[in-house]
């Protein structure tokens, strides 16, 4: 087969050159170098709230590289609007989501043409018109940034409780609506996580409080017409390496309060009924076990690992004395079927599990003890259960696509397994699922294990060898990456590309042991994994080297970073968007947001020599080394408090005074946004336009 490479043409145009001032740390009888560190601002948290904040001198740096960025890729400038035009054209603008009926009324979500942000509605079940409850582009008009969290409307359908990001810190501002009036009440809760739990009175909800250090910490129960310093202080979690957040049963009978250090739970439950209610725990925690719960009539269902259940079992206790020495199997575990999610409803038990890296639903009668799987026929899926409101149903809702088939959302009868096509997603400017192709192929990696493998290409491609081919990783936190439909990528695929997701360890497409095996210690087995994916698409034959473009965010930008350094004369190009390059100096320092909590994903290099040594052994910014690297985009918010500004700035800067040939390496920093970039539908396709025109570029395409 071909194996065709060649540098990709972009301008000899001088880089941005960031000072040096040597930073020493010596752990372990190890002395590590940091010739950046001057980039993390020292009013940090400052900068995360309002990134005005930003000292002069690392603001003038950035910018710099944003000049540079812009110049190197000024060429692609018609590409990059045609990009954006025809995934514009992809978009039903004027769209909305199948309304969730709860009570009187069905509410859904909905755009309107031209619109950047959501408008939550609701229309009568009985028939009449829909209503407007927010209006998200009146919110989000003239704000460089808005995200809109979470709407919620209270049980007795006559407010909402909404939260909103206006700078993209993730520290969202909650208020309440009056749907009679449609204007906000004087209640105004900051600082917190966006999530919102009412009461059945409609008077009094909780929420989550974030601390000074961003970590979501406190549960608070607001009652409405109080100051937000009256609020009452229901759970405080005291280790500052665990989450907090809260949710409710689908029964609606109660409030959960859910805490995690992403290997271990606890969970405490609040009767909704009872504005007053005092906290009780399930289970107190244990290590390692993990679990999350249900409640059905006068017991709990709960999904748990306990008891050597790796893959999750789900099993029962009385919600009166709810402890473990009291759980009773319901579904025992089964090795290699991992069960993700359960619903229980007022008849039926329904729940998500994934085999062979494809996911299906199972339901179960609860009286009769009777199960059925709904069925589907592609080799490589995607599947989401929607829970909907309403406890006394036997109507579940799910949505289903594939890398070739748009998103479908159906409703499922539960007794009768009627399945009935409630939407399909629409593409104004045509798709025709019969051009293109989609498989399941696998990679082998160094220990042997078989790594799963999705791609979608057209269906007239030619396999020799010679495509370019634009492959996607994460294989972090036990996050399954979906082969879902997904527009944006016509644009590519159209062009003769192939796309393909790389299922690696450190997710939990093959099970509970898939995310150990690529965790700590075993870290490297998640970019060995990548990189045995790539070698197996070069040797079927669906692509080249240097035809290879690899892409990944956030943990998955620490895989392209470690990837860069492990096998980087494979790729064309690489992006990466937010990094988390710079893993020793972030799990180093306690203070910064996320680090305490990611501990038991990464290891404390503070406290434990071993994990300080493995995390040095890989960490991107740590072993940038004297070779010729590709061209790489590294992408950041400037107020993104989950993978800092810093480090991809850092990165960059040192892989350009240490490299020895290649590139280029660019970096821009969005100065208006956070870990998820641009907010608004359109701009988002802005950064998706700048993503693609580069991997485009880096395989020889300039045209648009």
């Amino acid at each position: 087969m071909a194996d065709v490479s060649w540098t990709p043409p972009f301008p000899a145009l001088a880089a941005p050159v960031a000072e040096t001032w040597p930073h020493r740390i010596e752990l372990f009888g190890q002395e590590v170098l940091d010739d950046y560190a001057w980039l993390k601002a020292e009013n940090w948290r400052e900068v995360l709230k309002d990134g005005t904040a930003l000292p002069l001198a690392i603001r003038q740096h950035l910018e710099r590289e944003n000049a540079y960025t812009d110049s190197m890729l000024g060429d692609l400038g018609p590409l990059r609007e045609t990009l954006v035009r025809e995934m514009r054209g992809r978009i039903k603008e004027d769209d909305d989501t199948v309304p969730q009926p709860d009570g009187p009324f069905g509410y859904f979500t909905r755009y309107r043409e031209g619109g950047q942000h959501p408008l939550i509605c609701r229309e009568p079940r009985l028939g009449g018109d829909a209503t407007i409850l927010l209006d998200g582009d009146k919110e989000g008009e003239d704000r460089a940034y808005f995200d809109l969290q979470e709407a919620v409307h209270s049980p007795d359908h006559t407010l909402l409780a909404w939260s909103a990001d206006v700078a993209g810190s993730e520290l969202y501002t909650i208020r309440v609506r009056d749907l009679a009036t449609g204007q906000d009440l004087d209640d105004e809760i900051k600082a917190t996580s966006g999530e919102a739990v009412w009461c059945l009175d409609s008077r009094t909800f909780y929420y989550v409080e974030v601390d000074e250090n961003h970590r979501p910490a406190r549960v608070r129960r607001h009652r409405l017409g109080e100051p937000q310093s009256a609020d009452e202080l229901i759970y405080e979690e005291a280790d500052s390496g665990w989450f907090v957040d809260i949710d409710t049963t689908t029964s609606g009978a109660f409030v959960v309060i859910g805490l995690n250090d992403h290997e271990t739970s606890e969970v405490w439950l609040l009767d909704r009924a009872d504005p007053k209610a005092q906290r009780r725990v399930v289970a107190a925690r244990s290590p390692l076990v993990i679990y999350n719960v249900e409640h059905h009539g006068p017991d709990l269902i709960i999904r748990t690992n306990a008891d050597g259940a790796e893959d999750f079992k789900l099993v029962t206790a009385p919600a009166s004395a709810p402890g473990r020495e009291n759980w009773r199997d319901l579904v025992p575990y089964r090795p290699g079927i991992m069960v993700l999610y359960q619903v229980a409803l007022a008849h039926h038990l329904v729940r998500l599990e994934r085999q062979d890296a494809n996911p299906r639903i199972v339901v179960r009668d609860m009286a009769s003890g009777a199960e059925h799987a709904i069925s589907f026929p592609e080799e490589a899926y995607s599947l989401g259960l929607d829970p909907g409101y309403e406890f006394e149903t036997d109507t579940i809702r799910f949505g289903y696509s594939s890398m070739t088939t748009p998103n479908e959302t159906y409703d499922y009868n539960l007794r009768t397994r009627e399945r009935v096509l409630r939407k399909r997603q629409e593409i104004p400017s045509g798709f025709d699922s019969s051009r293109y192709v989609t498989r399941r192929i696998f990679g082998t990696a160094p220990d042997g294990e078989t790594v799963p493998i999705s791609l979608v290409h057209r269906r007239d491609l030619v396999l020799d060898g010679t495509a370019p081919c634009l492959l996607y990783g994460y294989g972090s936190y036990g996050s399954s990456m979906s082969a879902s439909f997904r527009t944006n990528l016509l644009s590519l695929v159209d062009r003769g590309f192939v796309y393909a997701i790389a299922h690696i360890r450190g997710g939990t497409e093959k099970g509970w042991r898939w995310y150990l095996d690529g965790k700590r210690e075993k870290k490297t087995n998640t970019f060995k994994d990548f990189v045995a994916c790539a070698e197996a698409l070069i040797e079927a034959g669906y692509t080249g080297r240097k035809r290879l473009v690899a892409l990944g965010g956030s943990a998955g930008g620490m895989l392209m970073g470690a990837v860069a350094n492990m096998a980087g004369d494979l790729f064309a190009g690489i992006v990466a968007e937010v990094p988390f390059v710079d893993v020793l100096n972030t799990m180093l320092d306690g203070d910064l947001p996320l680090t305490p909590p990611e501990w038991p994903e990464w290891g404390n290099p503070g406290k434990d020599e071993a994990a300080f040594r493995t995390i040095l052994s890989y960490s991107p910014y740590d072993n940038v080394r004297p070779q010729p690297y590709p061209a790489i985009l590294a992408l950041g918010g400037l107020t993104d408090p989950r993978v800092t500004y810093w480090e991809p700035a850092k990165w960059v800067a040192k892989l350009r005074t240490t490299m020895t040939g290649g590139g280029p390496i660019l970096l821009r920093i969005n100065m208006d946004a956070g870990h998820g970039g641009a907010a608004g539908r359109f701009d988002r396709l802005e950064e998706v336009g700048l993503i693609y025109a580069f991997a485009l570029k880096a395989v020889g395409f300039s045209e648009p």
